[in-house]
């Protein structure tokens, strides 16, 4: 069997990974997340303001039999696209036109999958989508705007075939210390958006293919 580690940060110290639960406003919609790190399970456990200690829970997955996306494979404007489902990154009209035949053209069908792996989509992946949507950002230099900070890849449990292959690993539970994490957590943010300020105001930044000209045929 493959057996992956995943980690799950939350502030609750139960869980119970269920079918169907699960905001659909999320990244990948309704599921359960996860992450290969425990540095980064660690830090969203305790991201919100509210100085509460979190918690770390271990999980393993079999992934023998499942169908897994993953974006990286699939590429930043596959990623992209699913994030413009359920999230707008502008509140314009121009963007709600052009939004549909984004998705239209470079969106991928979930429905089928077991499994979603990909970008985790915080403050500093929506600087990102903010700005490409404006025609700030050349597709040139998304990949590598991804890459700045080490924000993270996580995994989203989508179908019941995959929640029954996931158990959480007895005796595994680990306390978040708020302090610690939480600044980290806020370091690494800041620190990945000041980077992705620098490469978008640089020359590599050349502003041609933008947005707005990918539906041009």
């Amino acid at each position: 069997m493959n057996k992956i580690t995943l980690y799950h940060g939350t502030p609750d110290k139960i869980v119970v990974p269920t079918f169907g639960k699960g905001e659909k406003k999320h990244d990948y919609g309704r599921g359960f997340y996860l992450t290969e790190s425990i540095d980064l399970a660690k830090e969203w456990a305790v991201c919100r303001p509210n100085e509460t200690n979190g918690y770390v829970h271990q999980y393993k997955l079999d992934t023998e039999g499942l169908e897994i996306l993953d974006f990286q494979e699939k590429g930043v404007l596959a990623w992209l696209a699913e994030l413009m489902k359920d999230r707008d990154a502008a509140d314009s009209k121009r963007y709600r036109m052009l939004a549909k035949k984004f998705i239209a053209k470079y969106g991928v069908d979930t429905d089928k999958y077991d499994v979603i792996k990909g970008w985790r989509a915080n403050a500093s992946y929506f600087y990102i989508a903010k700005e490409f949507v404006r025609d700030n950002i050349d597709m040139d230099i998304l990949e590598e705007l991804l890459s700045l900070g080490g924000l993270g890849i996580q995994y989203c449990i989508k179908s019941e075939l995959a929640y029954s292959k996931l158990h959480e690993v007895a005796n595994s539970l680990q306390t978040v210390e708020y302090t610690e994490f939480n600044e980290k957590y806020n370091h690494r943010d800041i620190t990945a958006r000041q980077k992705m300020r620098v490469l978008v105001d640089s020359d590599a930044n050349s502003v041609t293919k933008v947005f707005s000209t990918l539906f041009k045929e």
